[in-house]
């Protein structure tokens, strides 16, 4: 495909009506990298594919078959970061440079990490040149505002039919070196500290995981990011969870491919949908499906 046809930027999986209140969201795992973006990379695409939550997007299909609804970036996160507020610029990327006031600096923009990946620890600057203004306008017009309006309106749907909707934001993260006598979680859910979510949905998420017989942590080191900041609304029936899956729990020993923890890692997610879709439409507030 010529880049005169423009590919979608993420997909919906899941019936037109929506079947179920609880809506997926994967943002990091596009891997449809443009010829113009790897041209403008100073670094390889094996090294722009160390940004992505690898292989996420195929994690999720036993919970769509169920019955859930999927919208998966196909863009890489290279090109923009969809967990990011489109605020979030790194200043010294931009040409010509941005106004101060236009511009959301965090710990992610100076670490490199921002709406636009700048550099990638322990390897260096991703990009040749700085990114023109007109192509960060594009990509935010074209890409990130679509996704996050996609999002909204799946929730406030599911909201509408069910009474209520859950968005479950699936991401992975690199494992972390073990220490004598100390096993890290497997998987790391977040609620951003309580705020987007209601405590018995997200007990009934974390529950769901630990019968499985897989390693929990709550909040720490992830608490949920920008989407489960924007989309999370409790008080308004709107809820939002963020689950971090270790990589190695899920792919192989070079964490490219499929590893023998994979099929496992997809009934797990389906798992914790089940559990939100039983709790949230077994509350009072809830209205089951016609």
């Amino acid at each position: 495909m010529s880049e005169s046809q423009t590919a979608p930027h993420f997909v919906r999986i899941g019936p037109e009506r929506l079947a179920s209140p609880i809506i997926l969201s994967v943002p990091h795992a596009g891997r449809d990298y443009r010829p113009a973006l790897l041209k403008a990379a100073r670094l390889p695409r094996v090294m722009l594919e160390t940004l992505e939550d690898r292989l996420v997007d195929r994690l999720v299909w036993r919970a769509t078959d169920a019955g859930a609804t999927a919208f998966i970036a196909r863009t890489p996160r290279a090109e923009i970061d969809l967990n990011r507020d489109e605020r979030e610029i790194d200043p010294a990327l931009i040409a010509p440079p941005l106004a101060p006031s236009s511009i959301l600096q965090s710990v992610r923009t100076r670490g490199g990490i921002g709406l636009i990946p700048s550099r990638i620890t322990g390897v260096g600057a991703i990009w040749n040149d700085r990114i023109s203004r007109d192509e960060l306008v594009r990509r935010i017009v074209e890409i990130h505002r679509p996704y996050h309006r996609a999002l909204e309106q799946a929730l406030a749907e599911a909201r509408e039919r069910f009474g209520a909707a859950v968005l479950l934001d699936c991401h992975s993260m690199p494992p972390r070196p073990h220490t004598a006598g100390e096993r890290h979680a497997a998987l790391v859910f977040g609620d951003r500290y309580g705020t987007s979510s209601a405590p018995d949905l997200f007990e009934a998420a974390v529950a769901a995981a630990q019968g499985l017989g897989y390693r929990t942590a709550s909040n720490a080191p992830y608490a949920g990011g920008y989407v489960v900041g924007r989309h999370g609304r409790p008080d308004r029936g709107v809820h939002a969870i963020q689950i971090e899956i270790d990589r190695s729990a899920y792919l192989d020993l070079e964490l490219r491919s499929p590893g023998p923890g994979f099929a496992g890692i997809c009934q797990l997610i389906a798992t914790v949908v089940e559990a939100l879709e039983s709790r949230l439409l077994g509350t009072d507030q809830a209205i089951a499906a016609e």
